[in-house]
């Protein structure tokens, strides 16, 4: 371990506000001149908050050597505030953490990103959308990023591993703690092929206050951030939130309005976000999409078949027998049409029936 990495350790564990470390760090950009400075020099107003004391003074040591252990592990590191490796974009918002510890590859903090995010509890449409989207966002080389919680946000970082742009995961926790429990195996997945990312060092377990406080990092490393499916109190609307303010844009993606996982999307737009249909659409906002990719994304014309039955299926569960009572076709045909559309992505069965997917 370097002096440097030792330094911003040492720098995470120091027991003050972490706007004294960014005005420390403001005067002194090097961590480990930045641990001898004496925080007397800092004024709030006409007083000096601190007597002549060292950062260093102020550093949990117990703490510290947790983190030493944590970090000598391969594919760990720690990025300051001032390094060259933090992403420029969160470095302007308005409280970036003065520390980021990783799991897994940094390089793809300095690639462009889109945040995508949205219900604990989604729909098989907007799980659907969610990888779709994160899918089509990854092979066009942007990073997605999300919070590893369940629903929207397992399903944006599913669709983009594996593509050109893979994902970054931002945790509310350290990173020796995987939350929710269930997602240790998506967890390793991104740590092999993404990034795992959080500001709180090894140790810190689940806590109610950090899920807004990761939430801020989401949408600041992003270009914009996208909401598939959320209630009006959904964690993702915070996201939203703290993106606009920090100048980014803002995309949701409709629903039916009778759905409560449309409300968080329709009151956004209603705000002034940017309505989407398809991932197109966002990175063509982004300027992202060059002109001849733009037709490929345009959607394909449905085969003419699809068109006796597709109109009666409606993107929530739809029973099978309301399917024919509407159609007026036999259960034997309908179920041989439902069999083709399944397999070309334009139905799922789910719990009560079919929903349409598109």
């Amino acid at each position: 371990m370097d002096d440097r990495s030792l330094a911003w350790l040492q720098i995470g564990r120091a027991a003050v506000a972490e706007s004294v470390k960014r005005a420390v760090l403001e005067i002194f950009p090097d961590p480990v001149d930045a641990l001898k400075a004496d925080l007397s020099v800092l004024r709030h107003g006409n007083q000096r908050p601190y007597r002549r004391q060292a950062l260093d003074s102020f550093v949990n040591r117990s703490g510290l050597q947790r983190d030493i252990d944590w970090l000598s592990m391969p594919a760990r590191s720690v990025i300051g505030l001032t390094d060259p490796l933090f992403p420029r974009l969160l470095r302007e918002i308005a409280s970036p953490p003065a520390i980021l510890y990783c799991e897994g590859e940094a390089s793809f903090l300095s690639r462009p990103a889109i945040a995508v995010v949205g219900s604990r509890n989604p729909t098989p449409v907007g799980s659907e959308s969610a990888s779709r989207f994160a899918g089509v966002i990854g092979n066009h080389e942007a990073t997605v990023v999300s919070g590893l919680a369940l629903g929207i946000d397992s399903a944006a970082h599913r669709g983009a591993l594996g593509t050109r742009g893979s994902t970054i995961a931002v945790c509310a926790t350290g990173l020796d703690t995987v939350y929710p429990r269930c997602h240790r195996k998506l967890a390793r997945e991104i740590t092999d092929i993404g990034l795992m990312l959080s500001e709180f060092p090894p140790g810190v377990g689940v806590r109610r206050h950090h899920f807004p406080q990761r939430n801020r990092l989401i949408s600041g490393l992003s270009l914009g951030t996208v909401v598939v499916e959320a209630g009006l109190g959904s964690g993702s609307l915070i996201t939203a939130g703290f993106a606009a303010d920090q100048g980014r844009e803002v995309f949701a993606v409709p629903g039916s309005v009778n759905a409560p996982l449309s409300r968080g999307p329709h009151q956004l737009i209603r705000d002034g976000a940017c309505l989407v249909e398809t991932p197109a659409q966002v990175l063509e906002s982004l300027s992202m999409l060059e002109v001849k990719e733009k037709s490929e994304q345009e959607p394909k014309i449905l085969p003419a078949w699809c068109a006796e039955i597709l109109g009666f299926i409606d993107f929530a569960p739809t029973p099978i027998n309301q399917i024919a009572r509407h159609s007026g076709l036999t259960m034997a045909k309908i179920s041989a049409m439902l069999i083709r559309m399944e397999m070309k992505g334009l139905v799922k069965t789910c719990a009560g029936g079919y929903i349409r997917l598109r």
